[in-house]
């Protein structure tokens, strides 16, 4: 993207250095993803209360008192409604008295189940006003102990899965460099030391004459034409730009390239330059910023994060004896442990643990070394069709793609997607030496991709780069649903599978 400069710029007081950065606050407010998780709780329980108290209903009336016909023919009455009102209402005001939406007494799980068991219990004993005003005898005291039964374990497996969803969907600390060395830059760094719960500000990146501030000789990472080399070798989630607007136009030009080259998000003043629409107006840190975005960053994140979330527990349940049984497989023919946990490069490349059936010997990480030289793939990714560190069962899931399956936990916990480009190996980025392929982690890494459904390890690696990066300009919510489709017979043919 290529910044319009205007003829002439305001003039802005520059800010004058205080003495000292003030002291860093601890945090003694719950984080964004506890607020969230709390959140949730309170949107979603109320219903799924109600919801369990029709289903222990039907349990224990169809088949006695109602055929399905009959019980679907039922009327609504005033009466029905009253009293969901009421179970509604008492279920949110007992629930504040026990604590189970406070964040500092649920932390512990185990003192959030026994709230939750003790507003279950409650609840379930207020219930036990239902039998007794039901004309028809129909609401019985087994329809009671039925939702008593049921709800306390259904709640708690729903909790587990709201906090799961609420801690994918929080981004953790954002790591933040600061382009400038001057006032502006130390006024920033001041700003962002009360938000250290959001942004962590890793260091400065300017060419100065011995005139900058202490706190920017101490966190001082290179100069201006460094600072591909220190995003590429740094997990950096964001640049923001604080140079001198009047002198440093070519400078902040081309650091803003660096950054699109790279993959990393750059923000500016807004009234720095005239953006042509590209950027995105937001106010942050007690300053109006413009973004510029490296890839699409909406709502529709939030629809594939809960896609993420849907797909990947449905398929760990459904899967459950699938699972088991290919890991008795790997435990039975070969010594070593059942999963592989390799750590690879995700999101903003951070690492994390992929995981993965064992398909190669216990030892293979360490004899990787020795077929170096019998590698078949050009570029730094290292692949051999016939590996003789594979065992005779490893062969069998990698040719069907059964090994990827645990990483639906990765999924789950929001280290990876179904759908993005594929997590890589520490091996095999420390060997990248081009800036542009750093982008490919700009998006959270997913278990297929646009690669995976197009030929796999047939393809080079500029082939395999090209579509990850055709992936994130191109992505969508319909491109991830087409992908999910394409993958299945992909799978199925076994096409460049290794």
């Amino acid at each position: 993207m290529e910044l319009r400069l205007p003829d002439a710029l305001p003039a802005v007081p520059e800010p004058t250095i205080a003495a000292a950065p003030p002291a860093v606050r601890k945090r003694t407010r719950p984080r964004r993803s506890e607020f969230l998780y709390i959140a949730m709780c309170r949107n979603v329980e109320v219903p799924l209360a109600v919801l369990l108290l029709l289903a222990a209903f039907l349990g224990t009336n169809l088949g006695r008192h109602y055929a399905l016909d009959d019980f679907l023919a039922l009327r609504i009455t005033v009466k029905n409604l009253l009293m969901v009102v009421g179970f509604s209402v008492a279920w949110r005001l007992l629930a504040s008295g026990f604590g189970v939406y406070t964040w500092d007494l649920v932390r512990n799980k185990r003192d959030e189940a026994l709230r939750v068991f003790g507003l279950c219990s409650t609840m379930s004993c207020l219930a036990l006003i239902f039998p007794a005003i039901s004309v028809t005898g129909a609401f019985g005291y087994w329809t009671v102990l039925c939702f008593w039964l049921i709800s306390t374990p259904t709640l708690l497996v729903v909790r587990t899965g709201l906090r799961m969803l609420a801690a994918g969907n929080v981004a953790p600390v954002r790591d933040v460099l600061i382009l400038g060395s001057g006032p502006r830059a130390v006024q920033l760094y001041q700003q962002m030391a009360d938000e250290s719960d959001v942004r962590r500000v890793v260091g400065f990146v300017d060419t100065f004459n011995g005139t900058a501030a202490d706190l920017v000789r101490r966190r001082h990472l290179g100069r201006l034409d460094e600072l591909e080399s220190v995003l590429m070798h740094r997990a950096i989630d964001e640049v923001l730009i604080a140079l001198p607007m009047k002198s440093c136009y070519s400078e902040i030009q081309e650091a803003i390239r660096v950054c699109q080259r790279v993959g990393v998000r750059a923000r500016y003043h807004a009234d720095m330059f005239d953006h042509g629409g590209n950027g995105r107006a937001i106010g942050d840190v007690a300053v109006q910023v413009v973004d510029v975005p490296i890839a699409k960053d909406d709502h529709r994140l939030i629809i594939k994060r809960l896609i993420d979330v849907a797909g990947a527990g449905v398929g760990l349940i459904l899967l459950s004896p699938v699972l088991l049984v290919i890991a008795l497989a790997v435990k039975l023919t070969s010594p070593g442990p059942v999963f592989f946990a390799g750590e690879r490069y995700g999101y903003n490349r951070r690492r994390f643990r992929m995981l993965k059936f064992r398909t190669m010997v216990r030892d293979a990480e360490q004899l990787q070394h020795l077929y170096e030289d019998q590698n078949e793939v050009a570029g730094p990714i290292f692949k051999i069709r016939d590996d003789p560190r594979m065992t005779v069962i490893g062969k069998i899931l990698r040719r069907t793609s059964l090994d990827e399956l645990p990483q639906l936990y990765n999924v789950l916990v929001g280290e990876m997607s179904l759908v993005g480009p594929r997590p890589m190996a520490t091996r095999d980025v420390q060997q990248f030496n081009e800036a542009a392929l750093m982008r490919r982690f700009s998006v959270r890494p997913g278990i297929t991709c646009l690669w995976q459904v197009s030929g796999r390890s047939n393809l080079g690696f500029e082939d395999w780069i090209a579509l990850d990066l055709q992936y994130i300009e191109r992505w969508s919510l319909g491109l991830d649903l087409l992908i999910l489709a394409r993958t299945v017979p992909a799978v199925v043919r076994g096409t460049g599978a290794a």
